[in-house]
C-alpha cells in the first residue's frame, strides 16, 4: 500500500494541512518524516527494549502493569473483545505514562539501573520527542479541518495530555500461520498515535471496515519515517469524516519491535463534534463523552480486571 507521505518540517502549512485531510479521509494513515526523532535515538530504543524482553518473565513480571504502566506479558491482552476466542494475542509489551503530568508521573514503573543502565533516560529521550511530534501534528490537523491551529489547546485536549509510549515484542518463533494474530484486528481508541517500526513486516490495515469480506493490505516500512493512524476519538470529533482504520500485526516468523505513542486528551476532556464537521443535513453522529469515560471502558473490555491479568500468567 501506497500510504502518503507527510513532511513536518514543510515549510507550506496550508498545503501539508490539505494532504493530511486527504490522508486521514482516504486512509487514517499516512507516514510521516522529517519529525524530529532521529534514527539513533530509535535504535537505542529498540537495542534497550530487546534487552529487556529478553530477561526471564519472572523479572518482567516484577513490573507487572498497574495503571496501565509497566509489563504485560504474552496473551493478557484481547484487542478483539468480539472474537470467540477467549485467547489474548501472542504479544508482550511495556507502558511508560505521562512525564508532562507531575501527579501521575510517578505511577511509572522503571526497571533498575543495574538491570538495565540507561533505559529510562533512552525512554524519556523518545517520549520527549515524540510528545513535540505529535503536538506539531495535532496543530495541522486542527489546520486540516479548517480550525485555528491551537485549537486542541483551546479545547483543552492537550493540557496535561494522556500520553502513553508502549514497547511492543512479537515473538518470532510463532511462525506464520493465517489463523494467528500478532495484534488482533482493532482501531486505536484515543486521539493519534506515531508508530515506531524496526523493518520487519507485519502491519496490515484495512480501509473499509464496514465491507465483506475485508480486504487487508501491507504497510511497508520506510526507514526513518514515522507511521501515523486516527484513533477512534478523533473519529468522533470529526463525525466519521477521518478514519479510525482497522489494523492488525500478522507473524511472519520473525521477531519483531515497535513503539507505539498514543497522544490522548486528559480524562475530563470532553469530546463532541466539531463545529466544521457537522450540519443540518450531516448531523452529529455521536452525544458527547469525556475521554476518560470512553478509553476506560474501552480498555475494561480490552484488559480486563487487573485480577483477570494476574489469573493469565503462567509463570
Amino acid at each position: 500500500m501506497n500510504l502518503p507521505i507527510i513532511d513536518l518540517s514543510s515549510p507550506d502549512r496550508l498545503s501539508t494541512a490539505n494532504s493530511i485531510r486527504q490522508a486521514c479521509i482516504e486512509y487514517g494513515f499516512f507516514y510521516l518524516v522529517n519529525h524530529g526523532v532521529d534514527n539513533e535515538c530509535v535504535r537505542k530504543v529498540f537495542d534497550h527494549s530487546a534487552k529487556f524482553f529478553s530477561h526471564p518473565l519472572q523479572h518482567k513480571m516484577n513490573l507487572a502493569r498497574k495503571e496501565y504502566r509497566g509489563y504485560t506479558p504474552l496473551y493478557a491482552e484481547n484487542l478483539d473483545p468480539t472474537s470467540l476466542s477467549k485467547a489474548g494475542d501472542p504479544k508482550e509489551s511495556y507502558y511508560i505514562g505521562s512525564l508532562e503530568d507531575t501527579t501521575s508521573v510517578q505511577l511509572n514503573q522503571w526497571p533498575s539501573e543495574e538491570l538495565l543502565p540507561n533505559w529510562r533516560p533512552t525512554m524519556e529521550s523518545l517520549f520527549w520527542k515524540l510528545l513535540e511530534a505529535g503536538k506539531e501534528l495535532l496543530s495541522l490537523i486542527a489546520l486540516s479541518l479548517n480550525l485555528d491551529e491551537d485549537y486542541f489547546e483551546k479545547i483543552g485536549a492537550l493540557n496535561k495530555p494522556a500520553a502513553f509510549l508502549r514497547l511492543l515484542h512479537y515473538p518470532g518463533e510463532l511462525g506464520s500461520n493465517e489463523e494467528i494474530y500478532g495484534a488482533s484486528p482493532h482501531s486505536d481508541y484515543g486521539m493519534v498515535t506515531l508508530l515506531v517500526t524496526d523493518g520487519v513486516p507485519g502491519l496490515q490495515i484495512c480501509k473499509d471496515k464496514f465491507k465483506q469480506p475485508q480486504v487487508w493490505e501491507d504497510v511497508s516500512h520506510i526507514e526513518g519515517a514515522l507511521i501515523v493512524n486516527i484513533g477512534d476519538l478523533m473519529e468522533r470529533w470529526t463525525n466519521c469524516l477521518y478514519r479510525s482504520t482497522l489494523h492488525r500485526v500478522m507473524p511472519t516468523g520473525k521477531e519483531r519491535y515497535s513503539v507505539a505513542f498514543f497522544l490522548d486528551p486528559p480524562s475530563d476532556c470532553v469530546v463532541e463534534c466539531f463545529e466544521s464537521c457537522c450540519s443540518e443535513s450531516s448531523p452529529s453522529r455521536f452525544p458527547p463523552i469525556r475521554s476518560g469515560d470512553y478509553l476506560n471502558e474501552r480498555f475494561r473490555l480490552t484488559y480486563g480486571s487487573e485480577r483477570d491479568l494476574k489469573c493469565s500468567i503462567k509463570l
